[in-house]
């Protein structure tokens, strides 16, 4: 077996050995001509994309105000949230990523340092598809660029406030999706609620 194998970072794509192998022969416009980590492509994450789009629960019944009642007790509260977990799974994606969109378009700073951080990459990704990258000696290679490009725009990051970006997209997520779990019957009403409850 080759030790590449489990190397999560790899500096060509997946598919590159099917395609050719050489990184800067895919046109620039591409993703896939980027250094992604292994397994990661942008077809894979519109695979992923799809699928979660298509298990999504309808939104009208997602946020049915009758469906809101308070739990009886700490186990009818427990037993819902893990029930609503795996049926809204999708749904509570969608509205994760929908905080974080909203969190980046809200704040000017945050998107120049993602504009940032995205061109540093790039312009380091481009040097080093021209020649081998060396800094102190050593070859910089993909999760080194990922690394450097990070270095670069972190004061960026820092002026614009992403530490509490991060934890106010978490807490608005835990907040919004864990009281809709809580508070949401489970699918099949009450007769469900009483077959969960039944003792054993």
């Amino acid at each position: 077996m080759d030790s590449k194998a489990g190397d999560l970072f790899s500096a060509e794509p997946a598919d590159a050995a099917e395609s050719g192998g050489v990184m800067g022969s895919l046109p620039l416009k591409e993703l896939d001509g980027l250094w992604l980590p292994k397994g990661l492509s942008p077809s894979v994450a519109k695979e992923w994309f799809d699928r979660r789009r298509a298990s999504i629960r309808p939104w009208a019944g997602f946020v049915d105000h009758r469906k809101f009642t308070k739990p009886r007790n700490f186990g009818e509260l427990c037993q819902r949230v893990v029930r609503n977990f795996d049926t809204y799974n999708s749904n509570y994606t969608f509205i994760f990523l929908g905080l974080i969109l909203y969190c980046i378009i809200s704040s000017p700073m945050l998107l120049i340092a993602l504009a940032v951080f995205v061109g540093a990459f790039y312009i380091i990704h481009l040097k080093s598809l021209e020649s081998k990258l060396v800094i102190f000696g050593k070859e910089v290679t993909g999760p080194h660029q990922l690394g450097l490009a990070g270095a670069v725009s972190f004061p960026v990051f820092w002026l614009a406030g992403a530490g509490a970006a991060v934890f106010w997209v978490l807490g608005a997520t835990m907040f919004v999706i864990g009281s809709h779990a809580a508070f949401r019957e489970l699918e099949g009403g009450s007769e469900m609620e009483e077959l969960f409850m039944e003792p054993v």
